[in-house]
């Protein structure tokens, strides 16, 4: 039988104290709210006690960050796409940030497992003064076990409504995308980190900002297959290739300390969960 799940989660800023409030339906929960950088940064692990999705499966995540919250939500590990027997399975995330609050989008990869039909959107809407940080990490296959992707088809779906829109079909069958060198070129992880404001930067912010992560970028052994673009004034992106999730994961966490030092003016840190 499908599971339908769904959490609304919401953060406030109480007393100088980002507080996070949730409801649920189905097998999908947030652990205990942290503070490792004191209280006006709330973390929060989101977990799916299942482990994964089949055909027929939903998960429905609304994450509201109201004015003066800043909030950080990652995950304890993958997200899993499993085989299907003909139905497709969906993620679908929406974040929504209000004025002065701050957003850190940060679940770890989703693998695609051969013969799987899924779908990940995630759609963010900012109002003026919000600013977001997140990233987006998927794996076809397992290499190490090998097991490849060669079955299946994997739909993707990143929006900032009237500003930005990144739509995607990976077909298994689909070789010229997935091998020619003007495509995936063989790899088998693909990876972005963006930045979104509610209203444009300005241009020497953006630039200083991009100049920051060209800088990691042209020291990591995935210089060949990154690189970081502005496609609209309110957009930050670092889009990355790489034949396994390691590398791609260690990537886009020294540019999460890049651009967090660069733009919020934050030390480096890391959710303690990242460590296990």
């Amino acid at each position: 039988m499908p599971w339908h799940a769904q959490l609304k989660l919401d953060y406030t800023l109480e007393a100088g104290r980002t507080v996070a409030r949730h409801s649920h339906s189905g097998p999908l929960r947030i652990l205990q709210s942290l503070y490792p950088e004191g209280d006006s940064i709330c973390h929060n692990v989101l977990v799916h006690p299942p482990g994964g999705l089949v055909g027929g499966d939903t998960l429905d995540i609304h994450v509201h960050a109201h004015s003066g919250s800043h909030a950080l939500i990652t995950t304890p590990g993958a997200s899993r796409f499993y085989r299907s027997d003909g139905q497709s399975a969906l993620q679908q995330t929406h974040l929504r940030v209000e004025a002065d609050a701050r957003l850190e989008w940060m679940p770890l990869e989703a693998i695609c497992y051969s013969a799987c039909l899924a779908e990940n959107r995630l759609t963010m809407e900012l109002a003026s003064g919000a600013e977001l940080m997140g990233w987006d990490v998927t794996a076809l296959g397992l290499p190490h076990a090998e097991l490849p992707f060669i079955r299946g088809s994997f739909r993707q779906h990143i929006e900032v409504p009237g500003v930005w829109l990144e739509r995607a079909t990976i077909d298994a069958s689909d070789s010229r995308l997935l091998d020619s060198p003007v495509g995936m070129a063989s790899q088998r992880c693909l990876a972005s980190i963006f930045f979104v404001t509610g209203q444009s930067m300005t241009r020497s912010r953006r630039e200083l900002a991009l100049e920051s992560v060209r800088t990691v970028i042209a020291q990591h052994p995935l210089a060949s297959t990154a690189g970081a673009t502005s496609p609209h004034p309110q957009v930050l992106v670092v889009r990355m290739l790489a034949p396994v999730v390691e590398p791609a994961m260690g990537l886009l966490r020294a540019l999460r300390n890049t651009w967090r030092q660069e733009l919020w003016g934050k030390s480096p840190s890391s959710p303690r969960i990242w460590a296990t």
